[in-house]
């Protein structure tokens, strides 16, 4: 086997650049106060509310507007990735067809209220349950599979889901649905075109989301989680429903997704089947994995990043999305477990390539002692 990178090389310098931020942030945040968090969340929050001011916009997004980007993509990744990472972060189940439960949700609040005059906010409710119902339907005859097979599965899912809706006339086929309801007025708020309100509706979702998966992840369901994650024979073995409890974290992330799916349509209008293809399950996994697979501050980073970059890079023109693929391989590259990774995964890649170094220099045990072979 080839030694890894030599310690002082310029692609180990590299690493250490842009890890060390990362890892320092990490660190800190591990061992602050209660208080210093609070503080922390708040200016976050007003971070985020202060964010469509046209200041920050004409830097942020200078060819496009700036508070329609921020509901979308970057609001919607976001809130999408919240719910996969509860699948693929905490849970440790490789899921390919996400994109499925984005739509369900996106379809019950267009089929219902263009067919049946539904209102927004009980769609709402209903978009999220049919999206779970259907997370557990996929989950319960798949979730005995792992690894590829899993991923093959939830693949094959979504697009089910994609061309059932484009053979099923009753909710558009291949046309769509017009037009899809928008919310009704709240504290005197119009929701018509205008992004800003429907900004600050998605925001207030990822709030609502962030909070319940942490509050999940501290409790003894994220601790299951964890466990499978780790080594899932070993959990079964101390007594862990793995069964259960994967199944579940199927059901909550495609929640979260159907969520995102009813939020999202209620400010498009129209939807079609085009509007889920699979690249859109692929790049929100890839917003996992660039932030760090487990921690919710590096997959909002990373959900972030992948909605801005690409409009960022807009005046590159027809190159703008090869510089944005440059741009994660490199990252990826030089910082493989993610830009801000849970301690625990920074752990697990660092005793992966320690015990792959170590690998190399074990003699083979036939092998004589060095000094006999001298």
């Amino acid at each position: 086997m080839s030694p890894g990178p030599r310690i002082g090389s310029p692609l180990e310098r590299a690493r250490s650049a842009v890890g060390g931020l990362g890892d320092t942030v990490r660190d800190w945040w591990a061992q602050a106060s209660r208080w210093q968090r609070w503080v922390v969340y708040l200016l976050l929050l007003l971070l985020a509310i202060a964010a469509p001011s046209p200041v920050i916009g004409s830097f942020m997004s200078p060819y496009t507007d700036w508070t329609s980007l921020l509901f979308n993509p970057i609001g919607t990744y976001i809130l999408l990735a919240i719910g996969l990472n509860i699948v693929v972060g905490h849970a440790g189940l490789l899921d390919l067809g996400y994109v499925a439960f984005f739509a369900i949700g996106a379809y019950t609040l267009a089929y219902l209220g263009v067919k049946h005059g539904f209102t927004f906010w009980p769609t709402l409710i209903l978009g999220m349950v049919l999206a779970a119902v259907s997370g557990v339907i996929l989950g319960a005859p798949t979730l005995r599979l792992r690894g590829d097979y899993l991923a093959i599965v939830t693949l094959g899912f979504g697009e089910i889901v994609r061309i059932t809706a484009i053979n099923t006339n009753e909710i558009g086929g291949a046309r769509g649905l017009t037009p899809v309801p928008h919310p009704p007025n709240l504290l005197g708020v119009e929701f018509l075109l205008d992004p800003l309100p429907y900004y600050y509706l998605v925001l207030a979702m990822i709030v609502l989301a962030i909070v319940f998966s942490l509050r999940l992840e501290r409790s003894r369901v994220g601790r299951a989680w964890t466990a499978i994650r780790e080594d899932e024979d070993a959990a079964e073995l101390m007594g862990v429903p793995t069964f259960k409890f994967k199944l579940l974290a199927f059901a909550i992330g495609a929640m979260i997704g159907g969520l995102a799916g009813v939020v999202w349509s209620g400010k498009v209008i129209f939807i079609a089947p085009t509007n889920f293809p699979f690249i859109l399950s692929a790049t929100i996994l890839a917003a996992v994995l660039l932030g760090g697979s487990g921690n919710m501050p590096g997959v909002i980073v990373g959900a972030f990043l992948i909605g801005w970059l690409p409009e960022r890079f807009r005046g590159f023109a027809d190159y703008r999305i090869l510089v944005f693929g440059a741009a994660l391989v490199i990252m990826m590259a030089l910082r493989p477990q993610g830009l801000l990774p849970s301690r625990r995964r920074s752990a697990e890649m660092a005793e992966h390539s320690a015990g792959s170094a170590m690998g190399a220099e074990v003699a083979d045990p036939g092998a004589a002692p060095a000094e006999v072979r001298k």
